[in-house]
């Protein structure tokens, strides 16, 4: 699959990059991105959620009522799960909810999720272009000009650059990333991604 490489103004530039067939072009396994993304949720969660017990109560322990006869339910101390503002039963407590998954999983399930924007025709390729300045309105003309101004952007770099990442900061549907750090629910949660050149070249050598 061949693509017209852009400049920023959004005119074609006369050269043409081909996709890799065994990155963009391949039988997409859903559940594999399904894990992925799962995972992916998973170590956003902060996982501090916390409710005391009944030993973690402060209260008197004495005995309230005797065990039998008073016809109610038998209780011990105050702090019991029985009576209100006593401690909770099986309470959620602090926890990592992220899980394992294997390399060649994860490396499956990128190549599904680029094969999928692929197949959307929503990759597009800029050349490799330089920001003097951190400049919002400069990052909003460029995504005006690929047409990509009204939907969800990722933009993909080959390496930090800091002037890119400011610019595009404060926008809501635009993003950042580097070609190193892409992962599969990036790429799927956004309407269009742009490429450069040399992200493209990175994302060969990462997935080839």
């Amino acid at each position: 699959m061949e693509i017209n490489v852009l400049n920023i103004k959004g005119q074609e530039t006369g050269r043409k990059v081909t996709l890799n067939e065994s990155i963009f072009a391949i039988e997409p396994n859903d559940h594999v991105v399904y894990m992925d993304v799962k995972q992916y949720l998973a170590n956003q969660r902060q996982g501090t959620a916390k409710s005391k017990e009944r030993s973690e109560h402060a209260g008197s322990t004495r005995k309230l009522i005797r065990q039998k006869g008073s016809g109610g339910a038998r209780r011990g101390d105050i702090n019991s799960p029985v009576l209100v503002g006593g401690g909770r039963v099986f309470g959620p407590k602090p926890r990592n909810y992220g899980f394992k998954l294997n390399k060649k999983v994860k490396k499956l399930a990128r190549k599904s999720a680029l094969t999928y924007k692929a197949q959307e025709n929503a990759i597009i390729v800029l050349e490799d272009f330089a920001m003097e300045a951190p400049k919002t309105k400069e990052f909003v003309n460029i995504a005006k000009n690929l047409k990509c101004d009204d939907k969800k952007m990722l933009l993909v770099l080959p390496e930090v650059n800091k002037n890119v990442y400011l610019s595009a900061r404060n926008l809501q549907k635009a993003e950042v990333m580097l070609a190193s750090t892409l992962n599969t629910y990036k790429v799927l949660n956004a309407d269009v991604l742009v490429m450069t050149e040399k992200s493209l070249e990175t994302i060969d050598g990462i997935l080839k």
